[in-house]
């Protein structure tokens, strides 16, 4: 047989897992952010001296930062290789959260969790980016996406428990100094095992400024919006300009993209009704998800008085179902029958989740309320995450992989934003009319007054659950190949695609993946 010449590439399939290895310890250490700040963001107050007006900030300026710019990191992963972007956000965030540990007073401390956003939007996109290209395979693909799910879905509630094992034993700048040695490693893990992927200078397309502006512009107006209506309420002006600006910003954004030779996002990666009903799925999941650990936190600490070490191990059971789901059924799942019947009945298990923390009361026993919805919720969510980002980069040209993953990660930014700030307003409107309708407001009916709000919001997020399993089952029509392999295109370099924008060739490309995935694609149900 005649000699297959080398391409350059067999070490690097070989160390394909250690890549995974590295992309996941990348998108950990994303998702524990988020979480572990909160634990330490009490002692931080203190030791700061920042007032409850602005302690806000330490959350909002993370999220601002992250959710604002994710279209751009993604799109910067696009033209310049996800690689490279990958490393210099993990290096990026490693600086940031040296800075923050370091504070010295609010504003730096408030600036350096900026930063760690805007490096953490550079690191999602290109980390589910990596995943797709390094993946082709769909059997090796569904093992990779179940890994990965299980860590974005879990990682929040290992933050939390993280969070108080270092508030509680070293000191809270500990929260953000522990991500300095994991991106330092992972980033040097990564420039070993990562495959080289940028496109050569001179055959880069061109930034789409305006749309960067506008994408970038709208979703940050969107999150502040969000953001601030926890403490001033949907109603305030501030609040209500915000939202109205970023939805007049996104309008825009979408007009302006679908005229421009080279798209921020390209209209035709959400347009796809597969892509679409995914990242819509998992933004609505978001809301309840957030507002889970947000009233679960201050149900076990305010109410049941735990510890902050043991708040957190009461989350280990939800994060070990959701690893187990993803990874022992999904995973397996996933090439065998449609997506929508692995999304949809997860969506329908969380909302089980939910409907039986409306149970809660004051004296409610842990393990026969919070242990059933959690294990509830985590299987759940574990049939959600995993199929739903295999879905944003399905059928996505390489070149345009890291816009596609993008797009999910604004959905779960957002979704978590709007859930934070919506859910919060619900309950403290339920609280506040529970405690104006009764005259004693001693501790123990301030404590019902509490539980009775965190009951009715618990009721919302359980209604929006069911609203994303409709969205799903809607929506999503993807099945896998006959024989169990989903139609998932090659993962050709990013070198071997250059100029494909200016040749025309990107939409002969996407269109043979179309027909591709259609040709293998058995009759829906």
């Amino acid at each position: 047989m005649p000699a297959h010449p080398a391409t350059g590439h067999e070490d690097a399939d070989r160390r394909r897992w250690w890549a995974l290895a590295v992309i996941a310890t990348a998108q950990l250490m994303i998702v524990l952010d988020i979480t572990i700040v909160n634990i330490a963001l009490p002692s931080a107050q203190r030791d700061l001296g920042i007032s409850d007006a602005d302690r806000q900030w330490v959350i909002t300026a993370y999220s601002l930062a992250f959710g604002g710019l994710l279209l751009l990191g993604g799109r910067l992963g696009d033209l310049f290789g996800r690689k490279r972007v990958f490393t210099v956000g993990l290096l990026g965030f490693a600086l940031a959260s040296a800075l923050g540990g370091a504070a010295l007073g609010p504003a730096m401390l408030f600036g350096a969790r900026a930063l760690q956003g805007a490096f953490g939007a550079l690191l999602a996109p290109a980390a589910l980016g990596l995943l797709s290209t390094t993946f082709a395979d769909p059997r090796e693909r569904s093992t990779a996406f179940g890994i990965f799910g299980a860590v974005a879905g879990g990682g929040s509630a290992i933050g939390l428990l993280a969070g108080g094992v270092l508030t509680e034993y070293l000191d809270w700048r500990w929260c953000l100094f522990v991500n300095v040695p994991i991106a330092v490693v992972t980033a040097f893990a990564a420039f070993s095992v990562l495959k080289r992927d940028h496109t050569a200078k001179g055959h880069r397309t061109r930034l789409d400024l305006p749309g960067a502006l506008l994408g970038c512009g709208g979703l940050l107006a969107v999150v502040y919006g969000t953001s601030e209506a926890v403490g001033r309420g949907w109603g305030d002006a501030l609040v209500l300009g915000s939202l109205g600006l970023g939805a007049a910003l996104l309008a825009l954004f979408v007009l302006v993209e679908r005229r421009t030779a080279h798209p921020l996002l390209p209209t035709h990666i959400i347009a796809d009704r597969n892509r679409g009903g995914g990242a819509l799925s998992v933004g609505l999941a978001m809301i309840g998800m957030f507002g889970l650990f947000l009233f679960l936190t201050y149900y076990l600490q305010g109410i049941k008085h735990f510890s902050p070490i043991v708040s957190g191990l009461s989350f280990l059971p939800m994060t070990a179902a959701i690893v187990l789901s993803s990874t022992g059924f999904a995973a397996r799942m996933m090439t065998r029958v449609a997506t929508r019947k692995l999304i949809g009945p997860g969506l329908l298990l969380a909302a089980g989740g939910m409907a039986w923390l409306t149970q809660m009361r004051v004296d409610s026993n842990w393990a026969a309320l919070v242990l059933p919805a959690e294990l509830l919720l985590g299987f759940g969510m574990g049939l959600v995450f995993m199929p739903a980002m295999n879905l944003a980069t399905l059928g996505v040209a390489p070149h345009e992989a890291g816009a596609a993953s993008a797009t999910i990660n604004s959905a779960q930014q957002v979704g978590g934003s709007v859930g934070t700030a919506l859910l919060n307003t619900v309950a403290a409107s339920a609280t506040a009319s529970f405690l104006a309708a009764r005259v004693a407001a001693g501790p123990a009916v301030r404590a019902q007054g509490a539980v009775h709000g965190y009951v009715v919001a618990t009721w919302v997020a359980m209604g929006v659950l069911l609203l994303a399993a409709l969205v799903a089952t809607l929506m999503i029509d993807h099945r896998p190949a006959r024989g169990g392999a989903a139609p998932v295109p090659a993962a050709v370099p990013v070198g071997e695609v250059k100029g494909a924008e200016r040749a025309g060739e990107a939409g002969e490309v996407r269109a043979e993946v179309r027909a591709d995935a259609g040709s293998k694609r058995p009759p829906a149900d």
